[in-house]
């Protein structure tokens, strides 16, 4: 079980993905979360970084899809500007739902990866599908009461995995 909570990468920053290593290692579809992976939950829309972002994927060839739990309005708010699929009310980490996000990109497990903030929805359920997963350090410690509770027992678990060399936390973190 410990396993599947692993992420492949832990990253200060979706923005710091390596987006050369991701090629080299054949990854060309990503899927990615909203909340606390690009922008804090309160904001609304994509900020100038993510629309930098966005289109640095696209001019490196990757295809992007949001996946969120959020709901639909939210999601169609926040990705009206970048432009890119989403699926929303996904239920992380129910396969399903990355298996939408890969069907919208056209990727299979082998050429996708999976960025976002929390290792229960985000990391366990690209873990599941057997996608390259990447996770980050929240955007903002203004979360949800439940999430803020989750964070409690992920941090212990990130703490293991870091103690037993099982994972390497990100510099100055």
């Amino acid at each position: 079980m410990m396993e599947l909570l692993r992420p492949d990468e832990y990253i200060a920053s979706a923005f710091e993905t390596d987006l050369d290593r991701m090629m080299e290692r054949g990854i060309t579809g990503l899927i990615i979360d909203i909340d606390n992976t690009l922008v804090s939950w309160k904001t609304k829309t994509a900020d100038r970084k993510v629309l930098e972002w966005f289109a640095l994927l696209d001019a490196k060839g990757f295809k992007a899809c949001i996946l969120s739990n959020n709901t639909k309005d939210r999601v169609v708010t926040f990705t009206e500007t970048i432009r890119v699929p989403a699926v929303y009310r996904a239920v992380k980490p129910r396969k399903r739902a990355f298996r939408s996000a890969m069907a919208m990109m056209g990727t299979n497990p082998r050429n996708t990866a999976v960025i976002g903030d929390q290792i229960f929805t985000d990391v366990y359920g690209g873990n599941r599908m057997g996608l390259y997963t990447i996770l980050v350090v929240p955007v903002d410690h203004k979360e949800f009461i439940t999430t803020r509770l989750v964070r409690i027992l992920e941090k212990r678990i990130i703490d293991s995995m870091v103690r037993r060399g099982k994972l390497k936390r990100p510099e100055g973190r």
